[in-house]
């Protein structure tokens, strides 16, 4: 059994590129590449050979991304507007990594809560006098309110109990449960395409459902689970992972209630086989955190140990 680490944390640059007030920035040619680790980059200069030049004056958005950051001119000054992608809060931290002779409105780095599929100005960059000025911006995001706490609350099991499923990995699993986004989390080991239902009511925060293979490679694999993440009224949120590709029927910003399918199992992104990895996550301020839960069935509640 593994654990997906799909979509947790976005991090981008983004360089201001604008008139000759800022002298660096005027450039228009923006080059992108990906670093090891998947996240996309934006830089007006580079010496990486695999960097795609992109001639454009704003960097263009990751459909794979939380949030999209943008840069726009505002006379001689830009705003920086960050736009959340998902049906659910998100914590977004904005900071220059690169700053010469310029100021911002408020002062970076600052954090900021975004509602759900909302688009909020975070600052102003504006040039000081008399010498050339650039920047860059750096953004991450991270799903949830770090306020959120999460209520002792008892989940149903995520299938039918008349489905073929069993227990894998539990709480602590030494494989792959061993990180604080998934020490409290359970495989399920169910054959393919067995219907995966709510185990809590809540709305649907975040899909992804294009992915088609499965692997134990970590590096290559830990980012591609089809994935459905639900957001409950405490603000916690469950984690639907390894689904089967284009096997979810459920839409961002969807209600769902406590036993309505929402998805196939399958066996996507780094997994040693076709399970249902399942967690309920907390944000601690720009840090996934899995919690403990209960889950029920008419057997009586999952073995699954509360502490360690």
């Amino acid at each position: 059994m593994t654990s997906p680490r799909h979509l947790l944390a976005y991090t981008l640059l983004a360089l201001g590129l604008g008139s000759i007030a800022f002298g660096a920035l005027a450039r228009g040619d923006v080059y992108k590449w990906v670093d090891d680790k998947g996240n996309v980059h934006y830089e007006d200069r580079t010496d990486r050979g695999d960097a795609v030049k992109l001639a454009m004056r704003t960097p263009p958005p990751d459909p794979t991304s939380l949030a999209d950051l943008e840069v726009v001119r505002n006379g001689d000054a830009s705003d920086v507007y960050v736009s959340n992608r998902l049906g659910g809060p998100i914590e977004v931290s904005l900071m220059l990594t690169e700053a010469r002779n310029v100021t911002a409105d408020p002062e970076l780095p600052l954090r900021q809560l975004l509602p759900a599929n909302s688009r909020v100005l975070m600052s102003r960059i504006m040039p000081g006098a008399g010498q050339v000025a650039s920047y860059a911006v750096g953004m991450s995001a991270m799903p949830g309110d770090p306020n959120a706490v999460a209520a002792d609350v008892v989940y149903a099991l995520p299938m039918d109990e008349s489905s073929p499923w069993k227990v894998g990995q539990s709480f602590h699993g030494g494989y792959s449960h061993n990180d604080e986004q998934n020490r409290f989390a359970v495989d399920l080991v169910v054959p393919t395409g067995t219907p995966v239902l709510a185990a809590r009511d809540g709305v649907v925060m975040q899909v992804e459902s294009a992915f088609d293979r499965a692997g134990l490679n970590q590096k290559k694999y830990a980012d591609r689970a089809n994935v459905v993440r639900v957001l409950h009224d405490d603000g916690s949120m469950a984690v639907y992972a390894h689904l089967r590709e284009n096997g979810v029927y459920v839409r961002v910003g969807e209600r769902v209630g406590v036993g309505q399918q929402i998805a196939a199992s399958g066996n996507t992104g780094y997994s040693s086989g076709p399970h249902l990895h399942f967690c309920v996550q907390v944000n601690k301020g720009m840090r996934l955190v899995s919690v403990p839960f209960r889950m029920v069935t008419s057997r009586g509640f999952l073995p699954l140990p509360r502490k360690g």
